[in-house]
């Protein structure tokens, strides 16, 4: 019988508060669902915008193996060092070359297995950066060169239509794509007809009672005065952690389950 390799990624972590869902619910969800790999995208998890060294720092105490990105990720210059230096902190491979850091790695398993790990990021509605699904296709295939099977996406982008589009392009290539960056989950969950584990988006996690994590009335009265005024992450109720469990089957690379996951904590 093949082994499966268990994925556990967690959605966009949305300042203190998710980082509080995250350190009460992951000892005991790594340990029930036996995850090989924990990834989770830390954009947003110092105070609801950016990473620094820090919550880094506390993220991998915590147990999580990887660390994704998108947008936000370029919001603190000064830890920008954390990009180049930490090959488990990725930022979207899509950026132009001489951005900072990088947008792979591979991870290797207590079982010996490696895993590619891409963060890519859309251009609908965002920046026009570099394809994702040329960037998506070469970085693929370098990693199938090295031996690896089993690889896994953040894609990080607005548009419905631009990562289901990804996924079929990737299709039978890819173990599993999972969308970020709306932080609304979408209820999608599948297996591709070719095998590769498909959500459009894993949620977020942190305060559900909110405006996509944020303070409610700051939200409202950006839309109606159309202002600037700064964001702050929303009180600490309804906190849930959102995200997705992937199952693959070792020697194929392809996807056997994909499960949401919406925790209260």
């Amino acid at each position: 019988m093949n082994r499966e390799i268990k994925i556990l990624f967690i959605a966009d972590i949305i300042g203190p508060h998710g980082l509080d869902i995250v350190a009460s619910l992951l000892p005991k969800l790594v340990k029930d669902k036996q995850a090989d790999l924990v990834v989770a995208n830390g954009e947003n998890a110092k105070n609801g915008r950016g990473l620094d060294d820090t919550t880094a720092t506390r993220l991998f105490k915590m147990g999580i193996h990887v660390i994704t990105g998108g947008n936000h990720i370029w919001q603190r210059q000064k830890y920008f060092n954390l990009l180049n230096t930490d090959p488990n902190i990725l930022r979207p491979l899509n950026y132009p070359s001489e951005s900072p850091g990088h947008g792979t790695c591979i991870f290797e398993t207590g079982g010996q297995t490696r895993i590619g790990i891409i963060n890519l990021q859309g251009r609908s509605f965002l920046y026009p950066i570099d394809c994702p699904f040329k960037s998506a296709s070469a970085a693929v295939s370098e990693l199938k060169k090295q031996g690896i099977q089993c690889i896994f996406i953040d894609f990080h982008a607005e548009a419905t239509a631009e990562k289901i589009a990804l996924a079929h392009y990737l299709d039978g290539q890819i173990s599993a794509l999972v969308g970020t960056h709306t932080h609304v989950q979408t209820a999608d969950d599948k297996i591709l007809p070719k095998g590769t584990a498909y959500l459009t988006d894993a949620g977020m996690t942190g305060p559900h009672r909110s405006v996509i994590g944020m303070n409610t009335s700051t939200a409202i009265e950006r839309f109606i005065n159309q202002l600037p005024v700064h964001y702050m992450p929303a009180s600490p109720v309804d906190l849930q952690l959102n995200g997705a469990y992937i199952v693959i089957d070792e020697q194929s690379g392809m996807a056997k389950s994909i499960e949401r996951l919406q925790l209260n904590i």
